[in-house]
């Protein structure tokens, strides 16, 4: 058994890859789950043991070893996307603009940081921009840094992924600090913040109400529920049912059903148009649901279905005709935590759960139509997996020319898988294509993926670590500090008394502006909700575009 294991630890070949690779996740994972103070570094533990395990000598063939960092930072990414995808164009909308100008005077500032440091320590641009893409943990601005020192001849090459290697562990180790300091340097409450963050969110997604009301305007008597919604055309109401005044049955309300003085209707709207539509139609009463139900000799009920047959998948509920066909109408879609409008233009996905209203048959047929299996629902989605991989990795390997810059610049593979992500949870519907996976099945991909690059990351740079810092290694360590430090707490410090961020974003864009995902792993805060990885996929994207053209430009100024 001895003469197995050393074997597997340094002949270097497949088996000894992947046994290396199960010992650094383990041994980190384990101490994972330390805690001190109620803080622990979490996944960043897997980093540091294999900064250790890469010190002793063991070490991944080059190839392996580089192929699973890519892989785990695909599989990390495409989790992020997924997850945060359904709410990025919204979220852009509502703050993503104040975010970008903010991570861009980052960029800015850190650039200012190396030219000072370039004029005063006479150090070679391109060292300083593979300091720098460490500092900010941005492995395609380190790659474009090489690219085109070799092109232009510098003499630094070699030491620019040296100074990357030495800048990686500064930009953790600043922000497992900044994570945990943030919230005692500004006095964040973070309970009270995250009661707000709901409240707004609830607001901001003007979540659908079921209520009742008492017909009392003599212009509604005898009008048809077409006739009504006709005239209440610029809010978005439904009008579920019908409780008669005079007979006290309940009906299913159809476009044709006519209205009496007294009857009492249930309604469904958008919260903050529900006073109105009161005040024009009568006056809201109590809703008792179970009346609605057992009332009078019809039967109408009510029932949560899921949507969960492909064929419905970016169908719009108007297209189902399920009001002609079933005599059962779609009153509400549970989606992502939301409640929202069931209107005719409103796409179905697979995973949404709906409210369905009429006779007992009528809904059994619809939940027939719409599928309501969560059997189906646990069932793995691969196919969303590859393709959003496939066409992530070739977005990402385009080259973009822009001008005055010699050199193609590209989106990386993260990035590119990040992008396609984002654009098919949104948009995907349209195509037909179900983009659904179970959150438990995200988390795994996520939690697996940065490990895996973690461990990568750590074994490929613990060989000569220790040899690096005695050989002045500390002192570009300092500037890597320097680097990260002061553009990050300027902006912070903006952020958070000017534009009054609340605490949840920023550890969002703490991420984002480093472009490190692994970011929201560093503290339990960044986990309670997705407001940090909605607002780092936010400015993710165009700041890891603007750190690896501002590496090139810098280069090519002043090598």
């Amino acid at each position: 058994m001895v003469e197995i294991i050393r074997n597997l630890l340094w002949t270097g070949d497949i088996a000894s890859s992947i046994f290396i690779l199960a010992l650094v996740l383990t041994i980190g994972v384990l101490l994972s789950k330390i805690r001190i103070g109620g803080f622990s570094l979490g996944v960043s533990w897997v980093l540091f043991t294999g900064i250790f395990l890469g010190h002793v000598g063991l070490k991944l063939d080059p190839q392996v070893l580089s192929f699973v960092r890519e892989t785990g930072m695909i599989l990390f990414i495409f989790g992020i996307g997924m997850t945060v995808g359904p709410g990025f164009f919204a979220t852009f909308r509502q703050g993503g603009v104040r975010l970008n100008l903010l991570s861009l005077l980052s960029i800015l500032l850190s650039l200012v940081v190396s030219y000072v440091l370039y004029r005063v320590t006479q150090t070679p641009m391109a060292t300083l921009m593979g300091i720098l893409s460490g500092a900010v943990t941005n492995t395609p601005a380190l790659a474009a840094t090489q690219e085109t020192a070799r092109a232009v001849g510098s003499s630094a090459i070699g030491d620019v992924g040296i100074g990357y290697a030495l800048g990686y562990p500064v930009a953790i180790l600043g922000m497992i600090l900044t994570m945990s300091v943030l919230k005692w340097v500004f006095r964040i409450d973070v309970e009270r913040e995250e009661r707000e963050l709901e409240e707004r969110e609830r607001a901001a997604h003007r979540d659908a109400v079921v209520y009742a009301l008492e017909v009392s305007n003599p212009w509604m008597d005898g009008k048809s529920v077409y006739e009504s919604k006709s005239v209440l055309e610029k809010y978005d109401v439904v009008i579920s049912r019908i409780m008669h005044h005079d007979s006290g049955e309940v009906e299913m309300a159809g476009p044709k059903s006519i209205i009496r003085l007294g009857d009492r209707l249930m309604a469904i709207s958008d919260e903050s148009d529900k006073e109105t539509i009161c005040a024009f139609l009568g006056r809201e009463v109590p809703l008792v649901e179970p009346e609605w139900i057992t009332r009078g000799a019809t039967d109408v009920v009510s029932h949560r279905c899921l949507v969960t047959r492909d064929r419905i998948n970016g169908k719009s509920i108007g297209s189902l005709k399920l009001r002609s066909l079933y005599n059962a109408s779609i009153t509400r879609v549970y989606r992502a935590g939301v409640y929202l409008m069931a209107r005719p233009e409103l796409l179905l996905q697979v995973g949404d759960t709906v409210i369905v209203v009429g006779h007992e048959e009528d809904v059994k047929h619809v939940e027939q139509v719409l599928g309501n299996s969560r059997k189906t629902l646990r069932q793995p989605n691969l196919l969303v997996v590859a393709l959003t991989i496939l066409i992530g990795v070739l977005i990402g390997s385009l080259r973009i020319h822009l001008p005055s810059m010699s050199m193609p610049v590209k989106l990386g593979f993260a990035g590119g898988t990040l992008v396609t992500a984002i654009l098919l949870s949104n948009f995907g519907t349209h195509f037909r294509l179900n983009t659904h996976n179970t959150e438990s099945a995200n988390h795994m991909l996520r939690e697996l993926g940065i490990a895996l690059f973690l461990a990568c990351v750590g074994l490929s740079v613990g060989e000569s670590f220790v040899a690096k810092i005695a050989s002045g290694g500390l002192v570009w360590m300092g500037y890597a500090a320097l680097m990260m430090m002061i553009p990050l707490w300027i902006t912070l410090i903006i952020g958070r008394l000017w534009l009054r961020l609340d605490y949840f974003t920023l550890l969002g864009y703490v991420a984002g502006s480093m472009t490190f995902a692994p970011a929201l792993s560093l503290t339990p805060d960044a986990t309670k909700n997705n407001i940090p990885s909605v607002r780092y996929a936010t400015i993710y994207p165009l700041t890891l575009f603007l750190r690896v053209m501002a590496a090139q430009w810098m280069v090519l100024l002043l090598a």
